[in-house]
């Protein structure tokens, strides 16, 4: 869920005094808003090298075109996402500091930063959730997704994906307006209800179904072979996923239903839900790199090679190793 029902509150309530909050109570979020910041930072960086690799530097073949196509989706939403959550925590700071906090534009600017917010974020849930079940249907379906499975079905799907996490953004931030969200409107509360079914009812257990089916693949083919690290980094990037954004999800409609007390709580759940869904966007590119690297390798591999390795998938292993055992017999 996005935060466009609680900027005032937040807002408000750290930045001045009388709130019931400590008078040194700002100095803390601030710090919090900093780390947030900073973590923005890092995972940029993480992310533009993906993308830069992706697109420029790794050679695709029939295999890991459609998986690389939606890497390179799900690193440019979660790129944009570091991005505006950087300008909404800079915003905040500015705010709690008491710096110029009534400018000119103000709600256009909460208005702009949250729809960017708010469409990053649910297209990259929709991605994270393509991806795993990317790699489910050769599991599950070998023949269909060797013979049959059309060519440009990863151009289509992410065009669609792009188009539904952005519609859902606009709704959310045009129907279920901070007033309407206080006030509980139907509207908003249907909006509410919508996000959350879509997040937590559709996307989370194909998530668990798909990272389970892989868990499976993976014991069954791990005496025999070494399974192929693309399944690693899902099973792991999901983990985080469930980890670090699910709970919030929960916490944000309970906030909604006005069953959670203070506004003490309500602000520290603001910055815990910021900074987890910033680490979730941050930490899938060093996840690549950390599966992708040799056990023994030391820190001056390649990220090239580290990349090439992360998305090899097992059918071209297996097309190697065929190819190896015709070139030894002939």
């Amino acid at each position: 869920m996005g935060f466009n029902s609680t900027e005032a509150t937040v807002l408000n309530n750290t930045g001045n005094q009388g709130s019931g909050f400590d008078e040194n109570a700002y100095i803390y979020f601030t710090i919090a808003a900093s780390v947030a910041i900073g973590l923005c930072l890092f995972g940029m960086v993480g992310n533009v090298t993906v993308f830069w690799y992706l697109c420029f530097r790794i050679q695709r073949n029939k295999y890991t075109v459609y998986i690389i196509n939606y890497i390179i989706n799900l690193t440019v939403a979660d790129f944009i996402f570091l991005v505006f959550s950087a300008i909404f925590m800079m915003v905040t700071i500015n705010s709690m500091m008491n710096m110029n906090h009534d400018f000119p534009g103000k709600d256009q600017l909460y208005m702009f930063i949250e729809i960017f917010y708010d469409c990053t974020q649910y297209s990259g849930i929709f991605f994270l959730t393509v991806i795993s079940m990317e790699r489910c249907l050769p599991v599950l379906f070998p023949i269909w997704y060797q013979c049959h499975r059309p060519k440009r079905l990863s151009s289509t799907v992410c065009i669609f994906l792009w188009i539904l996490g952005c519609l859902e953004g606009l709704i959310e931030n045009l129907v279920c307006s901070p007033k309407a969200f206080v006030a509980q409107s139907k509207e908003c509360t249907g909006v509410e209800i919508m996000t959350f079914i879509i997040g937590i009812c559709v996307c989370l257990p194909l998530m668990i179904l798909s990272s389970t089916t892989l868990l499976v693949r993976i014991q069954k083919t791990f005496k025999q072979q070494y399974p192929p690290k693309l399944y690693f980094i899902i099973i792991a990037a999901v983990f985080v996923f469930i980890l670090s954004v699910i709970p919030f999800n929960f916490l944000w409609l309970l906030f909604y239903l006005k069953l959670l007390p203070s506004d003490l709580h309500i602000t520290s759940l603001f910055y815990a839900s910021v900074f987890c869904t910033v680490l979730n966007a941050s930490v899938n590119p060093y996840i690549y790199f950390i599966v992708g690297r040799k056990r023994k390798e030391n820190s001056k591999g390649s990220i090239h090679a580290v990349l090439h390795r992360a998305f090899k998938v097992e059918e071209e292993e297996k097309e190697k190793s065929n190819r190896d055992e015709i070139f030894s017999t002939s």
